[in-house]
């Protein structure tokens, strides 16, 4: 195998070698021999490709910043104008035209993470996906009587990756008082909005899951009225 695997790939990459391996082959690869072969062309196949095109326009593209620069630098070396060449980043935009090649605008050109059918996903959805992925979830049911400030249904906790819940079922019944506690004591105080209920029942579980296992799953108060 002449070439390194690209960053990311290496587990798919140590699965076929793996399964050759079970199959009777020998696979010779640059972790054991000096087989690699970059599939990017070297300086001097690139000058041999100026020198054969000799274009009156020049835009490097491929690679890092450093590497457009440094594809610059050879096509200078190999007669192309200063003046007519332009080095581009992502969302430049350039016209041609009888004049030549000038740099024109910018158009949007960040990351766009597409799920299923869906268009941009968005980093807050990412970042949530994240905490989940690491963390887990924890929902927390709370019913109450907004006019007499009676707690009437739960607090009743589910997770999902926090901690496995029939092992755990001491520490959800805690984390469960500790929210009850926490809604009785700002309905002493007055009568709360609902939105103001669901931040008192965000806050008590999160502190409580915090301290007692030092994690940050994903807290979802769910206050129904009854």
């Amino acid at each position: 195998m002449s070439s390194h695997p690209i960053p990311g790939n290496e587990q798919d990459v140590s699965r076929v070698i793996d399964g050759m391996v079970r199959m009777g082959a020998e696979v010779v690869h640059s972790g054991i021999a000096d087989v690699h072969a970059s599939g990017h062309a070297k300086a001097e196949d690139l000058k041999m490709m100026l020198s054969i095109v000799q274009p009156d326009w020049f835009i490097p593209v491929h690679g890092e910043y450093r590497h457009l620069v440094a594809h610059a630098k050879l096509a200078r070396k190999m007669g192309v104008a200063a003046d007519h060449i332009l080095v581009c980043t992502d969302g430049d935009q350039v016209a041609l035209d009888k004049k030549g090649v000038t740099p024109s605008a910018q158009v949007p050109a960040g990351y766009l993470f597409v799920d299923g059918i869906i268009g941009d996903v968005g980093h807050g959805v990412l970042r949530d996906r994240q905490v989940l992925a690491a963390e887990g979830v924890v929902v927390v049911f709370v019913g109450v009587e907004f006019e007499s400030g009676r707690i009437s249904l739960g607090p009743q906790i589910i997770t999902r990756g926090w901690v496995h819940a029939p092992e755990a079922e001491d520490l959800l019944d805690e984390c469960a008082e500790a929210v009850g506690k926490a809604v009785t004591e700002l309905f002493a105080n007055g009568r709360p909005e609902p939105d103001s209920v669901q931040r008192v029942v965000r806050r008590a579980a999160g502190r409580f899951v915090n301290e007692r296992t030092k994690r940050r799953p994903m807290i979802v108060p769910v206050v129904m009225e009854t």
